[in-house]
């Protein structure tokens, strides 16, 4: 070996443990989120998360291609739906009747909404309070943006109407799993 290779060689053999302490940070940095399985995400994103659609015509799919059947068609620009797994182009969905279904990710985004999933209006108040005015009422079946969550409550907007519902009491906000990642898509809805 040449007295040059030989030096470059002992500085690579010095460098070594800092090298590999370096990939194994970028590794671990890249693994991202994992799904329920265990397997990381493909996204790197958090699985469950909260997306909601982005057109009034999203078609249900009962695999993750466009060689699977449709199942049925989303017909509610902003709905939220609850990603429990995906690969990297495809989302499979929890929507609000609690069935399961794949959707592409172009159809999707992430920007959060809720929705009254119930026969009754909820109160929108003025602040994080059963106390406090209620500026208006969601009606059932209704959409509204999502700005954030803290202490039970959700600071919704619509239009130029701000205020805050229950955490509990729509769909979109919940920080749990609604519907198990293994079950085949198209069950479920009722």
């Amino acid at each position: 070996m040449s007295s040059k290779a030989a030096i470059i060689f002992q500085s690579l053999r010095r460098r070594a443990p800092v090298l590999a302490a370096v990939a194994g940070l970028a590794v671990m940095a890249g693994a991202g989120q994992t799904m329920p399985d265990g397997r990381p995400t493909p996204t790197g994103l958090e699985v469950p998360r909260w997306i909601s659609l982005k057109s009034s015509h999203v078609r249900a799919r009962q695999g993750p291609g466009l060689d699977y059947p449709i199942l049925w068609e989303y017909r509610a620009a902003g709905l939220p739906v609850q990603v429990v797994a995906e690969t990297t182009e495809w989302r499979k969905v929890c929507d609000p009747d609690g069935a399961v279904a794949w959707i592409h990710r172009t159809v999707s985004s992430g920007r959060r909404s809720v929705f009254n999933n119930s026969d009754a209006e909820i109160p929108i108040h003025a602040g994080k309070s059963e106390t406090s005015p209620v500026r208006a009422r969601l009606q059932p079946r209704s959409i509204v943006s999502l700005d954030e969550c803290e202490d039970g409550w959700c600071r919704v907007r619509a239009r130029r109407l701000e205020g805050w519902v229950v955490q509990r009491a729509v769909f979109g906000a919940q920080s749990r799993a609604l519907c198990n990642a293994n079950r085949p898509a198209g069950t479920g809805r009722g």
